[in-house]
């Protein structure tokens, strides 16, 4: 099931102040870049960013998931991004 755009502008407005926010439509999901590095992508309106040591070091507890069959894990992101 796509992702509807109004959920991705919801998360991308969230950001903003991490740095320029932008995202891409990829295979019917969306690609979120921040200052253009890519570090999530939103499938099925849930927001997965990539897993890295300083993410793993910050957020222990922060449940991971697969955005798609065949993926590798990345944080789910389910509480309020503000």
């Amino acid at each position: 099931m796509a992702s509807h755009p109004d959920f991705v502008n919801y998360v991308t407005e969230q950001l903003r102040e991490a740095g320029t926010i932008r995202s891409r439509k990829m295979f019917g999901e969306y690609g979120l870049y921040c200052d253009d590095v890519f570090f999530a992508v939103i499938c099925d309106d849930q927001f997965f960013v990539k897993i890295t040591p300083q993410g793993e070091a910050a957020f222990p507890d922060l449940p991971k998931a697969s955005p798609y069959e065949g993926a590798k894990d990345s944080f789910l992101v389910e509480d309020n991004l503000s």
